[in-house]
This record gives structure tokens, C-alpha cells and sequence, in this order.
């Protein structure tokens, strides 16, 4: 009697639950490192061109370029590491995100058309 309290029926195995895995500070570390480089290059980008504009010979749209770039990236961190989008079951959030930013996009780009006509 005193095995049958102890077994455990494993013909239902779908209704077994696992421990989530903690990630632990190193990735949030890592990325609120990459977060303060992308930050200070911007900074860095902008102050080359107000102070040694003429000396660096750096066309202004390189600059805004550069920086826009480096927005993009850093808002990919931030959705991946600090809105925790690399981890399953954020499908409906990320197929939101992308949506408002094609309509954001469509509208900037039907702005700029309007504005240029």
C-alpha cells in the first residue's frame, strides 16, 4: 500500500509543468551596457559635428543617418531584453508592434509625399 501513494501516472505527461528558467542578470547587464555605448555614441556623433564640423569634413545627413541607426538598434534591445520579446508566447504583442509600425511609417511616408507635392 504504501507504493501506490508514491507512483505517479505517466501516461498524461502534457499536464506536467516545467520551472521556468531564470535568466539571471548577466543579459540585463549586457543589455543596459549596450543601452549606456549606443547612447554615448550618439552623443559623441553629434558633438564631432557641432564642435570640428568644417575639420571632419561630415556631411550632416551621414550624422542623421548614423544616429537614426543607432536608435533602431537600440530599440531593438530594448523590445528584446527590457519587453522580454525573445521569449515564447509574444506573438499577438510583436504582430502589434510591427503593425503600428508599418501604419507609422505609411503615414510618414503619405506626410512627406503631401508636403512635397
Amino acid at each position: 500500500m504504501a507504493n501506490a501513494e508514491h507512483t505517479v501516472d505517466q501516461s498524461n505527461t502534457s499536464s506536467v509543468r516545467r520551472k521556468h528558467r531564470h535568466e539571471g542578470p548577466k543579459n540585463h547587464l549586457l543589455a543596459f551596457a549596450l543601452s549606456i555605448l549606443l547612447t554615448a555614441l550618439a552623443f559623441v556623433a553629434v558633438s564631432y559635428y557641432i564642435a570640428e564640423a568644417e575639420e571632419l569634413h561630415i556631411e550632416e545627413w551621414w550624422i542623421v543617418f548614423f544616429i537614426i541607426t543607432l536608435a533602431i538598434f537600440q530599440a531593438v534591445i530594448q523590445l528584446a531584453y527590457w519587453m522580454h520579446m525573445k521569449d515564447k508566447g509574444h506573438g499577438i504583442a510583436i504582430f502589434g508592434i510591427a503593425s503600428g509600425f508599418f501604419v507609422a511609417l505609411t503615414c510618414v511616408a503619405a506626410g512627406l509625399l503631401w508636403s512635397w507635392w
